[in-house]
């Protein structure tokens, strides 16, 4: 089956104790939209964000999460988890997130995105669903979702498939980067093959391995 895009979400100013910003704002509160929105290197149009160090930026212009996973936390907790509960631009529906190599890219609408990297769960996510040990169970769980570079600025839409039109040889996945930084130091060798890594990470891994 082709991936899509299940829904496209925007964040809404949310004001609270566990916001992330020092004004006590966050934007992780993401509502689906109707029609296309545009993104540019920066990130999506309409979208608020709230601490804009840790979120936000050309290597994290775009999150993606796939339906699929978000339904396993729906059974996992009880809840019903919509389109954008997990502070994700992007919904996708049969879209191999975990399995996505670094620096692939989508066409998606008339935007063309890359994949950089995997979210790390934050005391902010945690707070908004009112979760305290949420990152301990994310990070458990292994499906972080896919951050996104925006190559080709462009429309994106509810519906638009989802088309894989490069991918690199070297195969390290989202999943693996995930792993190899928070349960599988082991593997954290691995990561310095993939120039498509921000170079955040790679300063963090060439540290941690100087370390050992």
């Amino acid at each position: 089956m082709t991936g899509r895009v299940a829904a496209v979400n925007l964040g809404v100013v949310t004001e609270a104790e566990w916001a992330g910003d020092a004004s006590g704002r966050s934007g992780i509160d993401k509502r689906p939209v109707d029609g296309p929105v545009l993104v540019r290197a920066d990130g999506v149009v309409g979208d608020f964000i709230g601490e804009r160090a840790h979120h936000g930026g050309p290597d994290q212009a775009l999150y993606a999460y796939a339906e699929e996973d978000a339904g396993w936390w729906a059974t996992e907790l009880g809840r019903d988890l919509g389109p954008g509960n997990f502070g994700e631009n992007l919904t996708t529906y049969a879209v191999d997130l975990t399995g996505a190599v670094i620096g692939e890219q989508w066409q998606i609408g008339s935007a063309l995105l890359q994949v950089t990297k995997p979210r790390t769960p934050c005391t902010t996510f945690a707070g908004f669903w009112g979760v305290p040990d949420l990152i301990k169970r994310f990070t458990a769980r292994a499906l972080p979702g896919a951050y996104l570079r925006v190559l080709r600025e462009g429309e994106i839409g509810p519906g638009d498939p989802v088309e894989v039109v490069d991918r690199p040889t070297h195969g390290v996945s989202i999943g693996e980067v995930f792993r190899a930084t928070s349960l599988e130091p082991e593997l954290l060798p691995r990561l310095l093959d993939v120039p498509e890594l921000p170079e955040s990470i790679q300063d963090k891994v060439r540290r941690r391995l100087a370390g050992r």
